[in-house]
């Protein structure tokens, strides 16, 4: 576990952000945490992550495809620069395909916890677009469309504002000791 901010997080914002992580899925922790370090070359992903043949040629692909964060990053608009949705959005909703494709992201809580980690609190107000159209696609089961779907909130689709506050939690792979060893 790890924050990054160049100010102190507040205690409280911390603990939220680490009790949301919590309630997710063991599955959906595992996807968080390998997510971030494709993207961030926190570790090697493929040592860290990978337990069979699949899982690798997932965070391959996965790794293909985030090399386009650090562009799209700088491609942000704000929350009403319509003239820069064409390229922003179509790339946003690919990723957001992707790892919805994984199913690893039940829900929309848990895919705004990974993007707000992967592209900034600026992306906030494209998530819900994003989301939805990414978990309309076809590549998609109808049952797992269905409830991504019905899993954001009518007031996270239709929020009047969003924080420009970062995250300050990261979660990370954290190696397990042996207790025996450890004494």
């Amino acid at each position: 576990m790890s924050t990054r901010t160049s100010q102190p997080a507040g205690g409280a914002l911390l603990i939220s952000e680490m009790k949301e992580f919590a309630s997710f899925p063991k599955a959906t922790q595992r996807y968080i945490r390998r997510s971030l370090d494709v993207a961030y070359g926190r570790t090697d992903p493929m040592e860290t992550w990978a337990r069979d043949e699949i899982e690798g040629a997932s965070i391959s692909a996965q790794g293909r495809f985030y090399k386009q964060l650090d562009h799209l990053r700088m491609q942000i608009p704000d929350d009403s620069g319509l003239d820069m949705i064409d390229p922003f959005l179509g790339t946003l909703v690919t990723l957001a395909a992707f790892d919805l494709g994984q199913d690893r992201l039940p829900n929309f809580n848990a895919f705004r916890f990974l993007y707000e980690r992967l592209l900034g609190a600026a992306v906030r107000p494209w998530l819900p677009a994003a989301f939805c159209a990414a978990a309309s696609l076809p590549h998609l089961h109808p049952e797992q469309r269905r409830q991504l779907l019905q899993s954001i909130s009518e007031s996270a689709a239709t929020a009047p504002g969003w924080s420009s506050r970062e995250p300050v939690f990261w979660p990370e792979w954290v190696e397990k000791i042996d207790q025996a060893e450890a004494a």
